[in-house]
């Protein structure tokens, strides 16, 4: 991060948000509050902070609809914090454009961290706009890695920004065994290695859009107990 971020903070328990508030401006950032999605909406329009932290279940407009109308124009990360763990209230969060997703009750200490590596692949995907790199077939799905795009036979596939860097690390990366460790460092960041609940549910995104039969996988594969890789042959 070469400048000072800016952190738009969007829950409905102002005791959160002042422990939130003061612990982000602690470890560096600039602090916005929002205490509801329509709030959060008018904040992001009129500031554009370099990440949101939104709070699922909230008055005059919950954070799943604030997140779909968020992602109709916003593209920088958007970490979801909620007392619910459901795993289809995760998936639909994830589903609809969230970067990561955390439990409550939680570490401020390590939702700070999951900030500072979420930033960073937002600026290492910036940084990669101009760099000339291949495409990546695997079958019917053709992975631009240049222009950003997904597709399978001839129509192009709407991916999540967490769904397209990891499918970029497994294109980048084909025919090759990546870690579970390999994939959560290089997607999530440096902080991360144990999280595979992470994995399971993304790769299971990618297979539900990107393969024929996802039940039967043939392209993004397991490697049991070790981690996946993307064959392209």
């Amino acid at each position: 991060m070469n400048q000072r971020a800016s952190i738009l903070i969007v829950d409905d328990d102002p005791k959160i948000r002042r422990l939130l508030a003061r612990h982000m401006a602690t470890e560096g950032f600039d602090v916005l509050l929002a205490a509801h999605g329509e709030e959060a909406l008018y904040q992001a329009s009129l500031n554009q902070p370099s990440l949101i932290i939104l709070d699922l279940a909230m008055p005059v407009m919950g954070g799943l609809v604030a997140l779909e109308r968020l992602r109709e124009w916003y593209t920088e990360p958007i970490i979801i914090l909620s007392a619910t763990d459901q795993e289809r209230e995760k998936v639909q969060a994830l589903d609809l454009g969230a970067d990561d997703y955390v439990t409550k009750p939680f570490s401020p200490t390590e939702l700070a961290a999951r900030v500072r590596a979420a930033i960073r692949r937002a600026e290492r995907l910036s940084a990669s706009d101009n760099v000339d790199v291949p495409v990546v077939c695997a079958g019917d799905i053709e992975i631009d890695l240049a222009a950003h795009v997904v597709r399978k036979g001839s129509k192009e596939v709407h991916l999540t920004r967490t769904e397209y860097d990891l499918i970029q690390a497994l294109a980048t990366n084909a025919d090759k065994v990546l870690t579970h460790r390999q994939l959560l460092q290089t997607v999530w960041g440096p902080e991360y290695g144990q999280e595979t609940e992470y994995l399971r549910t993304f790769i299971k995104q990618l297979r539900r859009k990107l393969e024929t039969d996802p039940s039967r996988p043939r392209h993004i594969f397991t490697e049991p107990g070790v981690g996946y890789r993307l064959i392209t042959a």
